[in-house]
């Protein structure tokens, strides 16, 4: 069974194995454990789990973003996703994102946005079946250490 709901404190180091999985480098917990409490009062994160069996199996980060065009609606950043290799194509990927979506139209987001690193073409495949559309835009980053 899967269940989805808010991270919470006690969740973090199981979210950190996650996300070390995820980038394949350590998360420094007690950084961690600090910016999660930053982001638990800022109110426009939104930091979900999926629990199957009662472990922490995937997660999801969305970011409610203000905007200044247009509607001046806002947007939702997506960040993070990650199911652990161990269960996935059992639909708990898909539970996440529709989660945070509902989130997002009941923030009245305009629009969702992620970015996935291009060697990802599964992952690809999976945003896609989600209604994701790649519209061929550039992404740049520049990494700031």
């Amino acid at each position: 069974m899967v269940t989805i709901r808010g991270i919470e404190l006690q969740d973090l180091p199981a979210l950190s194995k996650l996300y070390n999985e995820l980038m394949g480098t350590p998360t420094n917990e007690e950084q961690m454990q600090k910016m999660f409490r930053y982001i638990q009062q800022n109110g426009h994160y939104h930091v979900l789990g999926a629990f199957y069996n009662g472990e922490l199996a995937g997660s999801v980060m969305g970011i409610e973003c203000m905007d200044l065009v247009g509607q001046c609606k806002p947007f939702m950043v997506v960040e993070n996703v990650i199911v652990s290799d161990q269960v996935r194509r059992q639909g708990i990927g898909q539970k996440l994102m529709l989660q945070i979506e509902r989130i997002a139209k009941d923030l009245g987001c305009e629009y969702m946005i992620l970015v996935s690193g291009d060697q990802r073409k599964e992952a690809h495949l999976f945003y896609e079946k989600l209604g994701f559309k790649d519209e061929k835009v550039q992404g740049y980053r520049k990494h700031l250490n």
